[in-house]
């Protein structure tokens, strides 16, 4: 696994933008649809570079969503895009009969999920949209950890028909992956192992990875344990047999996801892990409770008030190995 030795920061929603407009080059199946977030989903690249592709729809979910459909019935490879309290929150029914049952070519690509929203308070800090496409059937659902697998992601979606959701993180994330790194690393139904270890095993997705890989490396220097993690980008279909080998290798899990701890990752590996081989597992996320608004700058102080962080998942790495197997 190639793994980024700089110490920077990069903009998943940048990196989206600037997937469509490459894509888009030699691919004419590619459309896009937007809710009046083009701005700020940074779709708008695609729309000043092929306008006639380009289709902002304005504050309307439900139609967002239809139309992509209607699209995507003509032929098309249609990405919708706005934010993740509006889709699927606003049109779940829509995604369920108009994209799933007829297994469509809709890419639902959308960011502000999380407590990281910030400002916008509970009422736009997405903490069920993992549970929600999750239980669709025919849907696969990502959450990426950085710019370059964004990258490689809306690839994959191109080049595999039906139904995806992808959630982008709204601030700069740390940069995981190399920039070198190729395509083939990230198959869709398959996890990355991006640190070997035998003593536990920590899966994460999203901006949680990176502090997955903290906390993994404080355990390490501070407890002299070997801590294996995992970037599960691909949350559906999950990746059944690297859960179930960590788990036999390891012996006890961690999972780490900016989501309610019901229905999202923390579930998909419990659910894994339960008919493969059952270990004890310590799920951190937002433990079923809204979250609250806060300023830009306090957005650390709010994940740490929620448990999402690096020294929460060290702790609960401690925990779940307390109940391993002897």
């Amino acid at each position: 696994m190639l793994l980024s030795s700089e110490k920077k920061t990069v903009d998943m929603r940048g990196a989206y933008g600037d997937a469509l407009v490459e894509l888009g080059k030699t691919d004419a199946r590619i459309v896009c649809v937007g809710g009046d977030t083009t701005d700020s989903l940074k779709t708008k690249k695609f729309g000043d570079k092929y306008p006639e592709r380009m289709f902002n729809v304005g504050i309307a979910e439900a139609n967002l969503v239809s139309i992509a459909a209607g699209l995507a019935i003509a032929g098309k490879v249609s990405f919708a895009s706005t934010y993740a309290a509006f889709v699927p929150g606003r049109a779940v029914d829509q995604i369920r009969n108009t994209i799933c049952y007829p297994r469509l070519s809709v890419k639902l690509v959308v960011s502000h999920g999380g407590l990281t929203v910030g400002p916008d308070g509970a009422s736009h800090q997405q903490i069920e949209d993992i549970g929600t496409t999750r239980s669709m059937p025919n849907m696969r659902v990502l959450m990426p950890a950085d710019g370059v697998a964004v990258r490689h992601l809306v690839k994959a979606m191109v080049d595999t028909p039906g139904p995806f959701y992808m959630r982008l993180a709204r601030p700069t994330t740390e940069l995981i992956y190399a920039d070198s790194t190729p395509a083939d690393q990230f198959e869709i139904g398959r996890g990355n192992v991006l640190v070997e270890g035998s003593d536990a095993t920590i899966i994460a997705c999203g901006l949680m990875v990176a502090k997955a890989l903290e906390a993994s490396a404080a355990l390490k220097r501070d407890a002299g344990l070997s801590v294996r993690v995992v970037d599960m980008f691909t949350i559906k279909p999950i990746d059944t047999e690297l859960v179930a080998r960590c788990a036999k290798e390891t012996g006890a899990i961690v999972t780490a996801e900016e989501h309610n701890i019901l229905g999202g990752l923390g579930a998909a590996v419990s659910e894994a892990a339960g008919e493969t081989y059952p270990v004890p597992i310590k799920r951190v996320g937002v433990r079923d409770v809204f979250g609250e608004s806060c300023r830009d700058e306090e957005v650390d102080t709010l994940l740490e008030q929620h448990g999402l962080t690096a020294t929460e998942i060290a702790r609960s790495v401690a925990e779940a190995r307390s109940r391993a197997r002897r």
